[in-house]
């Protein structure tokens, strides 16, 4: 008897693992599974190492207030990251609003397609994806608007798996993708017909430094749009609540530092863009972004279990475990950051090059 039952007992253990990782695994059904989770382009020896690492620079917040030690601070937490958010989220790392009798995904794709739509960009015409990690939002504007779509990360890991699912989606021929900082970008002043940006320029240190590089490479008449991570006007600065959730947003996000939504217009216009539309679209009648936060958590405790057992035998790197949880952590503070209103991770802007362009402005 004592036999069949640990017999029984180590069967299910295996239907089950099999259960959790070729079963629930995929990231939407996308292709990223549990066992393939991995530290990016750090070894796997020295992903526990660099998790440390990454939690240092909030040790010394001056120290991420330079542009000089973001992009090492944004690249490891995107080494990081990047698996498990293609296997618990999907291709596409950003939210959306719900949408009535939609699914997630198709919220999403709709959200994207948005974005191209309202920059007026023509088949064939080269547009610039700023910050555009693994390529989700790629390669739905691009089959969307059949535009020449080329993207920039600074995560060579983020290249590498966005060149596989442009091909893998047979997109590669509308779709590039450049390893480098959008602070910097090695692209020709005037080269791009259009530019957007999904939740990506949050990144920046300075606002102003990534939109001027922006207005530096669209052509003139060209429009640039945006969806910001900001605090709204409902934040207070003196509650030590709403202080503590934007704060756990930062950490648990890389951000050297969340911006007030009056910050956008501001720091677009000092460039010298032309503001044509500013709108959070979290705001009702949306439905809450932060909804798929709250049916996700399920997801995460089974997610967690596995991460735990892959880590335990050797098949995930040690300090997985430890990025699963700030990241489910992480998830809590902006689910209250929906909750109170006091953040959006969709803040709206759209701007124009002017069709005269004066590169004499000061942007310092």
């Amino acid at each position: 008897m004592g036999i069949i039952v640990v017999i029984v007992t180590g069967a299910l253990m295996v239907i089950g693992l099999y259960w959790f990782v070729w079963i629930l695994g995929p990231a939407e059904r996308q292709g990223k599974r549990g066992v393939n989770l991995s530290g990016g382009s750090i070894a796997a020896e020295k992903v526990q190492d660099n998790y440390k690492q990454y939690w240092s620079f909030f040790r010394h917040p001056n120290e991420i207030e330079t542009s000089e030690r973001v992009p090492d601070f944004v690249d490891t937490f995107y080494d990081l990251v990047t698996d498990i958010y293609e296997w618990g989220w999907g291709q596409s790392f950003h939210f959306s609003p719900s949408i009535h009798g939609k699914s997630h995904r198709e919220a999403t794709r709709i959200h994207e397609e948005m974005a191209v739509d309202l920059i007026n960009v023509k088949p064939g015409d080269r547009v610039l994806d700023v910050g555009c990690g693994v390529g989700g939002p790629m390669r739905a504007i691009a089959a969307h608007s059949r535009a020449n779509v080329v993207g920039i990360t600074i995560n060579e890991y983020q290249v590498k798996r966005a060149r596989q699912h442009n091909k893998k989606a047979g997109l590669d021929s509308f779709c590039e993708v450049v390893c480098g900082n959008f602070l910097q970008m090695p692209f020709p002043d005037n080269s791009f017909k259009g530019a957007y940006s999904i939740e990506a320029t949050c990144h920046a240190p300075k606002l102003e430094d990534v939109y001027a590089e922006i207005f530096r490479v669209l052509k003139p008449g060209s429009l640039y749009l945006s969806y910001e991570w900001v605090t709204t006007d409902k934040y207070i600065s003196e509650n030590a609540e709403h202080v503590a959730i934007i704060q756990g947003i930062e950490r648990g996000d890389a951000l050297p530092g969340l911006r007030s939504y009056t910050d956008i217009a501001e720091a677009a216009a000092k460039v010298g863009f032309e503001i044509l539309k500013e709108q959070d679209l979290a705001k009702p009648p949306a439905l809450p972004w932060w909804a798929r936060l709250k049916m996700g958590r399920f997801a995460y405790w089974r997610n967690h279990i596995l991460v735990t057992v892959l880590a335990a035998v050797g098949i995930a790197p040690k300090g997985t475990v430890d990025v699963h949880e700030m990241l489910f952590k992480t998830a809590d503070f902006l689910t209250r950051g929906g909750d109170t209103g006091i953040f959006t991770p969709m803040h709206m802007i759209l701007c124009r090059k002017p069709v005269t362009d004066s590169t004499s402005f000061d942007y310092c």
